[in-house]
């Protein structure tokens, strides 16, 4: 039934790779990871041009290199390209040439496979040490549906994208579940390690793993991904790393959502974040309002029945107030890619009196300029629907969810 708007889902997460609802990420990994004895390179995090000739001169090596990483929320940094023109997001230069590079990364805009089409801003750069790496590994700790727990996955190649990777070489994707309740085992640890075919020191490389299944656990994670993990002449290094937390656990990690950069965030999803409205922008043109995440994509599933696509998954809640529907509506009417609205509500919790004339309220407030399609089912019913009758707002009342998804594509026509 819902086999659409799950591959809606996947594809608009996918493009927004990370500011997903249930988790946030933030540019000070690699001060975190250095708390649990994670080996990770020197560096300076630099926000303004006047700060880099002090962080070059500190960072650069004995022949003069230093490492400008553009730090965005978002992967495949090194392949990417600024909307300037200068292309990769991590650069390996002279001492006397960061200035020049770094004038063109800071404040600008770096596109990824996974930033979408209109990349995210460089609000920092975080100059670092360049290390001698003898070879890259990939590392994640990830959420495991199928295991209901954390499961590692390594390969003993790395540097690129984990999806080139599994495509390129299948047979040396490594995963290993592990059970939430005992934690990591150092049987586990080595296994990794053994898999990833470390040469250096293979005990510390196994108290490196275990230090990172400790950050993904007592911080909360939904994802610890190090690309590449890498290995000196000595030990095993976390290169460059992202991390994910679950905003449901912002009450226990203050300090780190403290450092959220909402200029990294869809602003769509910043907004519907202060309201306590679920959403996640999609590449479709008719915006969905829904009360409930199941009824919400059920409503997805029928309009991509009906040949339309969802521009969006917006679950408002089985309780929400005038306020949240307006705030709602403000989020839907100010995507200029939405070309109709289909509000879908079933008044079980609240009534449908209330919810109809929350609606015209909102309607009228943000002024909709777009069709307006609403399906209302559940208590009181038909007073809900006398008023939006009555109301001054173009309404297009719709009987029943199939209704609701056929009235919304055909006002495209």
């Amino acid at each position: 039934m819902f086999r659409h708007a799950k591959k809606a889902l996947e594809q608009g997460a996918r493009a927004l790779k990370n500011s997903q609802l249930q988790q946030q990420r933030f540019l000070n990994g690699a001060q975190l990871m250095s708390q649990y004895g994670i080996n990770v390179p020197p560096g300076i995090p630099v926000f303004k041009l006047d700060q880099l000739d002090a962080a070059v001169q500190k960072m650069k090596n004995d022949e003069g290199l230093v490492v400008l990483k553009s730090q965005i929320l978002a992967g495949g940094r090194g392949l990417g390209t600024f909307t300037n023109g200068l292309k990769g997001g991590v650069h390996i230069c002279k001492a006397e040439e960061a200035p020049k590079l770094a004038k063109q990364m800071l404040g600008a805009t770096l596109v990824t496979k996974q930033t979408g089409a209109h990349g995210k801003p460089v609000n920092t750069l975080y100059v670092a040490n360049k290390m001698e790496l003898k070879r890259e590994m990939y590392f994640a700790i990830l959420l495991d549906r199928q295991t209901a727990g954390p499961v590692m996955i390594g390969c003993s190649e790395g540097g690129t994208s984990i999806e080139d990777l599994a495509e390129k070489y299948p047979d040396k994707i490594i995963k290993i579940p592990i059970d939430i309740r005992t934690g990591i085992t150092d049987e586990q640890a080595m296994q990794m390690v053994e898999g990833l075919k470390v040469t250096t020191d293979k005990k510390a490389a196994a108290e490196q793993i275990k230090g990172l299944y400790n950050l993904f656990v007592e911080k909360d994670c939904t994802m610890v991904e190090v690309n590449p993990l890498a290995e000196t002449s000595d030990r095993m290094v976390a290169a460059d790393a992202k991390l994910g937390f679950d905003d449901n656990a912002a009450f226990r990690q203050k300090e780190l959502f403290d450092m959220r950069d909402e200029s990294q965030e869809d602003p769509r999803e910043v907004a519907a974040h202060k309201y306590d409205l679920n959403y996640i922008g999609l590449d479709g043109n008719i915006g969905c309002m829904v009360n409930g995440a199941g009824l919400a994509m059920a409503t997805m599933d029928i309009i991509k029945l009906r040949g339309g696509a969802p521009a969006n998954f917006l679950d408002v809640g089985g309780n929400a107030s005038e306020e949240q529907v307006v705030a709602a509506f403000k989020i839907l009417t100010g995507d200029n890619q939405v070309k109709a609205i289909l509000v879908n509500i079933f008044g079980g919790i609240m009534r449908c009196d209330v919810i109809a004339s929350g609606i015209v309220n909102a309607a009228k407030q943000v002024g909709v300029k777009v069709p307006l399609i609403v399906r209302l089912e559940g208590t009181n019913v038909e007073e809900g629907k006398r008023i939006l009758k009555n109301s001054d707002v173009a309404i297009i009342p719709a009987t029943d969810l199939d209704d609701a998804a056929t009235k919304a594509v055909e006002s495209l026509a």
